[in-house]
Protein backbone atom coordinates (compact mmCIF):
# COMPACT_ATOMS: atom_id res chain seq x y z
CA UNK A 1 0.00 0.00 0.00
CA UNK A 2 1.67 3.41 -1.37
CA UNK A 3 1.90 5.95 1.52
CA UNK A 4 -1.04 8.37 2.11
CA UNK A 5 1.35 11.57 2.64
CA UNK A 6 3.19 10.58 -0.54
CA UNK A 7 0.27 10.07 -2.67
CA UNK A 8 -0.88 13.53 -0.95
CA UNK A 9 1.80 15.36 -1.70
CA UNK A 10 2.02 14.02 -5.31
CA UNK A 11 -1.73 14.96 -5.33
CA UNK A 12 -0.41 18.49 -4.93
CA UNK A 13 1.92 19.08 -7.21
CA UNK A 14 -0.13 17.83 -9.40
CA UNK A 15 -2.77 20.53 -9.09
CA UNK A 16 0.16 23.84 -8.67
CA UNK A 17 0.93 22.48 -12.27
CA UNK A 18 -2.87 22.24 -13.52
CA UNK A 19 -3.22 26.11 -11.95
CA UNK A 20 -0.41 26.99 -13.60
CA UNK A 21 -1.30 25.53 -17.05
CA UNK A 22 -4.68 27.35 -16.38
CA UNK A 23 -3.11 30.72 -15.92
CA UNK A 24 -1.32 30.48 -18.75
CA UNK A 25 -4.24 29.46 -20.81
CA UNK A 26 -6.30 32.17 -19.62
CA UNK A 27 -3.92 34.99 -19.56
CA UNK A 28 -3.49 33.94 -23.99
CA UNK A 29 -7.20 34.31 -24.16
CA UNK A 30 -6.93 37.81 -22.33
CA UNK A 31 -4.51 38.85 -25.40
CA UNK A 32 -6.70 37.57 -28.02
CA UNK A 33 -9.15 40.58 -29.86
CA UNK A 34 -11.34 38.56 -31.34
CA UNK A 35 -12.04 36.68 -27.92
CA UNK A 36 -12.47 39.29 -25.94
CA UNK A 37 -14.59 41.23 -28.66
CA UNK A 38 -16.84 37.90 -28.28
CA UNK A 39 -17.16 38.12 -24.47
CA UNK A 40 -18.34 41.14 -24.01
CA UNK A 41 -20.92 40.32 -26.89
CA UNK A 42 -21.63 37.17 -24.53
CA UNK A 43 -22.08 40.12 -21.90
CA UNK A 44 -24.89 41.80 -23.73
CA UNK A 45 -26.59 38.82 -24.75
CA UNK A 46 -26.81 37.61 -21.35
CA UNK A 47 -27.91 40.10 -19.71
CA UNK A 48 -30.63 40.71 -22.48
CA UNK A 49 -31.48 37.02 -21.31
CA UNK A 50 -31.82 37.53 -17.97
CA UNK A 51 -33.95 40.57 -18.54
CA UNK A 52 -36.21 38.26 -20.25
CA UNK A 53 -36.43 35.27 -17.45
CA UNK A 54 -36.82 37.75 -14.64
CA UNK A 55 -39.99 38.96 -16.59
CA UNK A 56 -41.64 35.28 -17.38
CA UNK A 57 -40.45 34.79 -13.66
CA UNK A 58 -42.72 37.78 -12.42
CA UNK A 59 -45.35 35.67 -14.34
CA UNK A 60 -44.64 32.90 -12.78
CA UNK A 61 -44.67 33.77 -9.23
CA UNK A 62 -46.14 31.34 -6.97
CA UNK A 63 -44.81 28.51 -8.74
CA UNK A 64 -41.43 29.89 -8.13
CA UNK A 65 -42.25 30.11 -4.25
CA UNK A 66 -43.41 26.81 -4.31
CA UNK A 67 -40.07 25.59 -6.89
CA UNK A 68 -37.72 27.41 -3.79
CA UNK A 69 -39.91 25.08 -1.00
CA UNK A 70 -39.07 22.27 -3.03
CA UNK A 71 -35.18 22.67 -3.29
CA UNK A 72 -35.34 23.40 0.56
CA UNK A 73 -36.97 20.00 0.91
CA UNK A 74 -34.97 18.18 -1.13
CA UNK A 75 -31.88 19.02 0.51
CA UNK A 76 -32.64 18.46 4.09
CA UNK A 77 -34.12 14.90 2.72
CA UNK A 78 -31.18 14.17 0.90
CA UNK A 79 -29.17 15.12 3.86
CA UNK A 80 -31.88 12.99 6.05
CA UNK A 81 -31.08 10.18 4.19
CA UNK A 82 -27.24 10.48 4.17
CA UNK A 83 -27.57 10.20 8.47
CA UNK A 84 -29.82 7.14 7.99
CA UNK A 85 -27.28 5.73 5.71
CA UNK A 86 -24.42 6.32 7.94
CA UNK A 87 -26.37 5.23 10.98
CA UNK A 88 -27.06 2.30 9.64
CA UNK A 89 -23.96 1.42 8.09
CA UNK A 90 -22.37 1.45 11.30
CA UNK A 91 -24.76 -0.37 13.04
CA UNK A 92 -23.58 -3.39 10.82
CA UNK A 93 -26.71 -3.28 8.63
CA UNK A 94 -27.37 -3.15 5.11
CA UNK A 95 -28.15 -0.38 3.55
CA UNK A 96 -31.00 -0.70 0.63
CA UNK A 97 -33.16 1.37 -1.57
CA UNK A 98 -35.36 0.93 -4.75
CA UNK A 99 -37.11 3.28 -6.51
CA UNK A 100 -40.26 3.23 -7.92
CA UNK A 101 -39.24 1.05 -10.67
CA UNK A 102 -37.48 -1.70 -8.65
CA UNK A 103 -34.10 -0.44 -9.13
CA UNK A 104 -31.60 -0.71 -6.20
CA UNK A 105 -29.21 1.87 -5.18
CA UNK A 106 -26.15 1.61 -2.93
CA UNK A 107 -24.26 4.36 -1.17
CA UNK A 108 -21.79 5.72 -2.19
CA UNK A 109 -19.20 7.22 0.16
CA UNK A 110 -16.72 10.03 -0.56
CA UNK A 111 -13.57 11.18 1.37
CA UNK A 112 -12.29 14.73 1.74
CA UNK A 113 -9.80 16.85 3.26
CA UNK A 114 -9.88 19.81 4.31
CA UNK A 115 -7.03 22.42 5.22
CA UNK A 116 -7.22 22.77 9.35
CA UNK A 117 -6.96 26.26 9.88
Amino acid sequence: MQDLQAIFNRLQEAKKKQKDIKASYKEALKNSSSYTDLVDELKTLRAKKKEIEEAVRRDFGSEFTKLEDLKIDIESDTELITDIAITQLMKGESIAIKDEDGKDYEPVFKVNFKKVA
